[in-house]
């Protein structure tokens, strides 16, 4: 099989995937080299609210910016981990980049920069993540679970969550309704 690399793309699912979980999701990959992939379904929320995880942890929000941002269920892996998808890159403890400008922190550092109004300028926070082992994203591709496209930031970081997965499939040129779970041959 030819080899891919979709850091820095988004997955699409498709209407015929059959995991619950990844029904009409719209997930970014962070990682994706030929140990797996791992990446943040980006528009899952929960009703948890950042300020109430900030405050849950311990932390107090000396300001509002990011105070109603929901956070979001990255995906069924660690459940219990958060996880700060962000730009700029920055230099914090534990951060995996995706690109020159988009990062991955799993480190508190980066919660309590946000709590005291020095976070990143752009971010969402998740709990969990979603990954795959060594070749299950490509046999996941080989069989129609996924479209994929590379990613934009202004779709991460300046739309609803609501609005993600629409934009993103805006960007193949497609409407989500006229996807078919069906897989066929021409």
């Amino acid at each position: 099989m030819q080899s891919i690399n979709l850091t820095d793309h988004f997955l699409i699912a498709m209407p015929g995937l059959e995991d619950s979980f990844f029904a009409r999701t719209l997930t970014y990959i962070c990682e994706h080299s030929e140990r797996g992939a791992l990446g943040l379904v980006v528009n899952r929320p929960t009703d948890l609210s950042v300020e109430n995880l900030l405050l849950q942890l311990g932390m107090f929000p000396k300001g509002t910016a990011s105070s109603n941002l929901p956070v979001l269920l990255g995906g069924p892996v660690q459940i219990d981990s958060g996880f700060v998808l962000h730009e700029p890159v920055g230099s914090w403890k534990f951060t995996l980049s995706s690109n020159e400008s988009i990062g991955l922190t799993s480190s508190a550092d980066i919660l309590q920069a946000v709590a005291d109004c020095e976070g990143p300028k752009r971010m969402l926070i998740a709990l969990g993540y979603s990954g795959w082992a060594a070749g299950q994203l490509e046999q996941e591709l080989a069989q129609n679970a996924w479209l994929t496209v590379p990613a934009e930031s202004q779709i991460l970081f300046e739309l609803s969550s609501e609005e993600r997965l629409p934009a993103a499939m805006k960007l193949l040129g497609i409407d989500f309704c006229n996807l078919s779970s069906e897989v066929g041959h021409a």
